[in-house]
């Protein structure tokens, strides 16, 4: 392939630096231009001009736009749907299904997002606000026709429209499937602050992958799970815009040779384009709408070798095409081989190089003709969510450096005040580290930089503390350092080896002279003449004997060990060169600060802070749960809690009115009944919706603890079956046990784990002596809709994690809003649910995060002694009652004192009696429906510090320093 030149342009026509920044969604594609042309010749219904069909906003000096869509009668939505099946159709004209309803109707609302898109961007390039700029490998969207026209306060109009068109709106929403753009909190989390940002006014954009077959879809079999690719494009995605005009180059591989005047030249390797796709944002009740940039990759179709292709070659043919384009197939590739290391690497840099490409070229456009890169910090600020996009540290410095020719010690100084970071997890292993050599291999120019990072970083720390004691230097840098076993920069070994110079002992430095030695003490010396003799002989040593000796010393103490890889890491990365870190709950935050970072934290105090996370309230219970949301509204007098959620806590005061209770048990009766109907639909088996419905859903993972769950299970049922039918009645509440979550595919431990709990299920439904009292059921695919579906209907919800290893979560939080009651450990973000819905409405059990470390020393030493009911349900597995399959290995890794998979490291044995005792809890209170019911509503008041909003303004205050901007 052709180099192509490699800069921060992108390809544009009328642009040398960018794509047009006041370009807009209108007139992008030809048949919105189709449409100007026939809704005028055609008289299609006046109503549905809107000014919308020949008007750029960006170029519109005047600003006229009135926001027309909301102002628009189900009649003329109805037309607009009609234009859209016919003039912009994917389908055949001959019908009006549902597939062809979705994609008409979201076409139609997407016109008014246009409109506002366009009327946001241009404000802010034309007041030239500061951007944050949030960069995230994931975005779990869900579904987005229901919750754009809740923004957009259109959800009657619409309903009615479709109506009038045969069809129910729902029925329509359901066709539309979920954004496959993520996987579990962290996407989830990403998709909230889009959503809080339009709605509270703050000038952002988003920047991500659009990956073609997403992590996976989860097909349950009788062999556990089974991952298929995702299929959410099949059919094309009628949100996304895509910019053929905004593009650019990312390399890989390839050599760094010397530039004049000491810059330096990435030149060859393998080069690739990044293309990008807009996705419209819209704010609840308010014109803003920002931007989800996606790259999705490929190179010219020039490289397609259509020599080879006529020769028979095929594959020869298409592979330069195929390996662009697989860097945007599948999130989070299986990273076994060095092959999916190495596209891994590849993704995470494709982000980060358009991204920084595309946000410097923003910055430019808007400076005017002068750019003052002093004022990068001012204008720009990137937020890392997680360590995914660390990259951005070396490349924004590699920009600023090689393409727009600053200094080192400026475009290190400007990275360090633009980039923030977000720390999302304790775990060793998430903590990201990478090959040396595989970065040096598809990266040379960044590994260049971050050896003058860890080169920076080093001094500051010696700058800090001094070499007094090498030793104590040594245990830092072992902890701070970038680069892991891999030796000190020389800049370094050159400081110590002259200062271990400079310490030598001064008496051993002077040379004794016999003529200045007193006549007293000749006798003395000629008594002691041997030992004087070898004095004389250490003193006559020369100078560079010591050097050489000192630096020997040094080099040892120093020495990197050749038997471990040299690796880098990029969490120490992200805190050396961004201004901020922040924790994700108040606990986690102290755990950053205190354990994972500590040696950061004691050098820079003032970078670390907190921001709890928050889910958006309007997909969470204002758009998933109307029951309910209009049952608050009622209570509270006002919706403003839909965009204030401290208003929330008025419920606090009726939450022992008879009238409310009533209220707030029919809604969730309803929301049972949909969920029951969904579990026969997807699983096929058949839940009594007055049973109590109790769940756990997220990311199946050892730490998250489904396998203490389903152990706590089978002791609920081993105890079933050895009572008569009435006492099984009188002890036991009934329940339905509800999982859900994908298993990473090649985290065989997890997928064990699945396949038990979809074991123990098939057993349990099948046993006509339990019948109604206890049904287990695993969800398949579990996603965003899923999750909107399940959490209304929810009861109890289970967030058991080992303390200390969950850094928030937030489904605990949308279980909370939706007056579910949490049974949990003091983990994560379930320390501040506790605090704020009260102790009394929390089922609170396990081992505190300070006892974590001591509890595993205690079982490493022999000394833990395991309850008789935990091993009791261990046999009963083994037995075989579940089936055939061999849960050794499961049952293996609660066993033993120390080894890789053995040991409990996760304490499910230690917890479980404690665990089993609040279950019990849990019953008592369930069959007190009044107490239950009060439990229920105290958990939605207090709900309200969860909001996505409030963790918003935190950042934007503490970390952005962004101000809202209103269109008027």
């Amino acid at each position: 392939m052709a180099a192509l030149p490699f800069s921060t342009t992108c390809s544009h026509s009328n642009s040398p630096l960018h794509h047009n920044s006041r370009s807009s969604f209108i007139g992008f594609s030809q048949r919105n231009n189709l449409w100007q042309l026939l809704v005028i010749t055609k008289s299609i219904s006046r109503r549905a001009i809107r000014k919308l069909s020949v008007k750029n906003v960006a170029s519109d000096e005047k600003q006229e736009l009135k926001d027309p869509l909301t102002k628009r009668d189900s009649s003329s939505i109805a037309s607009s749907i009609k234009f859209h099946a016919e003039f912009t159709s994917h389908f055949s004209p001959e019908k009006f299904e549902l597939n062809k309803a979705f994609f008409a109707t979201a076409e139609s609302v997407r016109d008014s997002l246009i409109i506002n898109w366009n009327a946001t961007n241009d404000y802010y390039e034309r007041k030239n606000v500061k951007l944050a700029y949030y960069m995230s490998m994931e975005y779990l969207q869900g579904r987005a026709l229901l919750n754009a026209i809740g923004n957009l306060q259109l959800l009657g109009p619409y309903a009615e429209a479709l109506r009038k068109l045969g069809h129910n709106l729902e029925d329509v929403a359901n066709k539309e499937p979920d954004a496959a753009l993520g996987n579990g909190g962290l996407g989830r989390l990403a998709s909230c602050f889009l959503d809080s940002l339009a709605t509270l006014n703050y000038p952002a954009w988003g920047y991500g992958l659009r990956y073609k077959y997403g992590l996976f879809k989860q097909h349950i079999t009788r062999d556990g799970q089974v991952e298929v690719a995702e299929n959410w494009l099949e059919m094309g995605n009628p949100w996304e815009i895509l910019r053929n005009d905004v593009s650019y180059p990312v390399k890989f591989y390839g050599e760094v040779i010397p530039g004049p005047n000491g810059s330096k030249q990435w030149v060859g390797g393998e080069n690739i384009l990044a293309v990008a796709y807009d996705v419209p944002i819209p704010g609840y009740k308010t014109r803003t709408t920002i931007n989800l940039r996606l790259w999705s990759t490929k190179v010219s179709q020039e490289e397609f070798d259509l020599l080879a292709f006529n020769s028979g070659d095929h594959a020869k043919a298409y592979a330069v095409l195929k390996n662009a384009e697989k860097i945007c197939y599948v999130l989070y590739p299986g990273d076994e081989s060095i092959e999916g290391k190495t596209l891994r690497l590849k993704q995470q840099y494709t982000l980060c190089s358009a991204s920084l490409q595309d946000i410097i070229a923003r910055f430019e456009k808007r400076s005017g003709k002068s750019v003052n890169w002093d004022t990068l910090p001012d204008k720009v600020v990137v937020q890392m969510n997680d360590t995914h996009p660390t990259l951005c540290i070396p490349e924004l410095i590699r920009i600023l450096m090689d393409v727009k020719g600053l200094s080192w010690e400026k475009s290190w100084n400007m990275t360090k005040r633009t980039v923030a970071y977000t720390n999302h997890t304790v775990l060793p292993e998430a903590l990201e580290k990478w090959s040396l050599t595989l970065l040096q291999d598809l990266l040379p120019r960044h590994v260049g930089i971050i050896r003058m990072i860890d080169e920076e970083l080093i001094h500051e720390i010696i700058s800090e503390y001094g070499i007094d004691d090498l030793e104590l230097l040594q245990e830092r840098l072992k902890k701070m350092r970038i680069l892991e076993n891999i030796e000190l920069p020389c800049s370094v070994m050159e400081l110590l080896s002259t200062e271990e110079t400079s310490t030598v002992d001064p008496v051993k430095e002077i040379h004794v002279d016999d003529n200045d030695v007193k006549a007293t003490e000749k006798e003395e010396e000629k008594d002691d003449d041997d030992e004087v003799g070898e004095e004389e002989q250490e003193e006559d040593s020369d100078n560079p004997s010591i050097e050489e000796d000192t630096d020997n010393k040094v080099e040892m103490r120093f020495k990197v060990d050749p038997k471990l890889p040299m690796m880098v890491r990029m969490a120490n990365l992200c805190v050396a060169g961004g201004f901020s870190v922040n924790g994700v709950a108040a606990i986690h935050s102290e755990i950053v600060k205190v354990e994972v970072f500590n040696e950061f934290y004691k050098l820079w105090p003032e970078k670390f802070q907190n921001k709890t996370n928050g889910v958006t309230p309007r997909r969470w219970i204002r758009f998933c749960n109307p029951d309910l949301s209009k049952i608050i509204t009622k209570w509270i007098g006002t919706e403003d809690w839909v965009t204030d959620l401290e208003k929330l806590a008025i419920l606090r005061k009726f939450a022992d009115n008879e009238d409310l209770q009533l209220e707030w048990i029919e809604a969730k009766k309803i929301n049972k009944i949909k969920v029951a109907s969904f579990i026969k639909d997807k699983t096929g088996y058949v839940v009594n919706p007055s049973a109590m419905f109790d769940v756990q859903v997220k990311r199946i993972h050892e730490y998250k603890r489904q396998l203490l769950n389903i152990m706590g299970i089978v002791y609920r049922y081993k105890k079933m079956k050895e009572m008569s039918a009435e006492e099984r009645k009188e002890i036991f509440v009934p329940r339905v046990c509800i999982f859900g979550g994908k298993a990473f595919a090649t985290y065989v431990q997890a997928k064990r784990i699945v396949k038990f709990i979809t074991d123990v299920g098939a057993t349990i439904n099948c046993d006509p002596d339990i019948g109604d009292l206890l049904k287990v059921v695993f969800v398949p695919d579990y996603n965003v809709s899923v999750a909107e579906m399940l959490i209304p209907g929810s009861e109890l919800s289970q967030h058991i994690s080992t303390a200390g290893m969950e850094a928030s979560g937030t489904s605990n939080m949308k279980f909370a809003m939706n007056g579910c009651i949490v049974i949990g450990t003091l983990d994560g973000a379930n320390v501040e649910i506790r605090e704020e819905v009260g102790e009394d409405n929390f089922f609170l059990f396990g081992a505190r995060a300070e006892e974590i470390a001591g509890l595993r020393k205690e079982r490493a030493e022999g000394k833990f002694v395991p309850d008789p009911r935990f091993e009791e349900v261990k046999a009963y597995v083994r037995s075989g009652v579940f089936g055939p399959y061999n849960y050794e290995e499961l049952m293996g890794s609660l066993e033993g004192n120390e080894g890789y998979g053995r040991a409990d490291y996760f304490l499910v044995g230690k917890d479980f009696p404690s665990y089993l005792e609040c279950q019990e809890q849990v019953d008592k209170a369930y069959r007190d429906q009044k107490r239950w019911t009060k439990m229920s509503i105290m958990n939605t008041a207090g709900s309200y510090k969860f909001s996505s909003d409030r963790t918003i303004h935190e950042y934007a205050r503490d970390i952005w320093r962004i101000e809202p901007f209103e269109l008027a």
